[in-house]
């Protein structure tokens, strides 16, 4: 076994290209289709007012209440120009009681500045009207005051917990286009196997010491190990460099994806026993991953897709599983008693899947 292991990692060692690129492929995708890197996001505000300076004092404070955006008083020539120039998403342009938002492209984060803005707007022109009305200039100091300490008070909570968990789409996004690109790469080493078939070495092999054991043990073993490498890769560069939120149980996330990683890798194996050379598993296996992410659901909110059918399909492979317990782990501080279900799902398509692959390569071999 350790020889065709250290086989298959030559190869890769000769060529490093093609997994480097999946790996960088992967991050990629997740910035590009999830929104950006997660941090504090700069909004330039201007006015073009006779009282600009005024004005964008006024609202730069009331602006800079929210954590995720950070109102910046900048000229409205630079604005305009980062605008122009798809440096920035979006700028507020301010008035004495209005404002407009520039937009250069239509990204997620343009509506929650809008919500945030137009909040802020809102609440101030209660305030004056309030203010307008009674002719006191005190009005604001007792409406805080009274929001402080109001008369009643509401608390959420969560069912199981005393915090609500927060769901955030971009942290589903990076799992999924992690395990997408984490497909690829295990199905193509798994296809090392029928390329050697059809080259001659796997008979050479088998007139070698080698027990076939071995030998099926070191190609799937490298397919696992090189796979699960791209995956912590990822999620370390996500979480310590990228600053993204995928929860503080790092090492049961990196569990839930080696169940992942193993169920997948008997589904190639399983591909792999209905096709004759390397080249008809290309034709198909490339065509049948992307279908799964899509009749899981994992680029969705969850609970989007309710088709029995496609739920039904969906359960039939890992990812599923993997994203369902993943989530429970990252949003809700699940364990790995909670998700323990989920890896024995994971676990029983790999063993049913393995199983019938090695047995439908062998019958194919004879």
């Amino acid at each position: 076994m350790k020889d065709v292991l250290w086989v298959q990692f030559a190869k890769d060692k000769r060529k490093p290209l093609f997994v480097l690129l999946l790996i960088a492929g992967s991050i990629a995708a997740t910035l590009l289709f999830g929104g950006g890197i997660q941090s504090v996001t700069t909004v330039a505000i201007f006015s073009e007012e006779a009282d600009a300076a005024e004005i964008e004092k006024k609202w730069e404070g009331l602006l800079n209440t929210n954590d995720t955006f950070t109102f910046e008083v900048v000229e409205p020539e630079k604005a305009r120009e980062d605008i122009k120039k798809g440096n920035s998403d979006v700028a507020v342009k301010l008035m004495e009681d209005e404002y407009r938002l520039l937009v250069s492209k239509n990204m997620p984060s343009v509506s929650s500045v809008e919500q945030h803005v137009k909040k802020v707007f809102q609440q101030e022109a209660q305030i004056n009207a309030v203010e307008s009305q009674q002719g006191e200039r005190d009005v604001r100091e007792e409406i805080e005051s009274y929001l402080d300490d109001p008369p009643f008070q509401m608390v959420a909570q969560g069912l199981d917990s005393k915090q609500i968990p927060t769901y955030n789409i971009r942290t589903q996004l990076l799992f999924a286009f992690t395990f997408l690109i984490s497909m690829f790469i295990l199905g193509f080493k798994v296809n090392n196997v029928t390329q050697d078939k059809v080259s001659g070495i796997w008979d050479r092999m088998i007139l070698s010491p080698l027990k076939k054991t071995n030998m099926y043990s070191g190609y799937l073993l490298y397919s696992f190990l090189i796979t699960m490498f791209q995956i912590v890769v990822v999620l370390v560069v996500f979480k310590y460099i990228l600053h993204y939120d995928v929860g503080d149980n790092l090492w049961l996330i990196i569990l839930i994806a080696a169940c992942f990683t193993f169920g997948m890798i008997s589904i190639a194996m399983l591909i792999t026993g209905f096709v004759r050379t390397p080249e008809q598993f290309y034709a198909i296996y490339p065509s049948v991953i992307p279908v799964i992410p899509l009749v899981s659901g994992v680029y969705m909110m969850p609970g989007t897709i309710t088709n029995p059918v496609l739920l039904f399909i969906g359960d039939l492979f890992p990812l599923a599983h993997a994203m369902e317990a993943i989530m429970s782990v990252v949003f809700y501080g699940a364990g790995l008693q909670d998700v323990m279900m989920s890896l024995l799902y994971m676990l029983l398509i790999g063993i049913v899947a393995m199983g019938v692959g090695i047995n439908l390569v062998e019958r194919r071999s004879n």
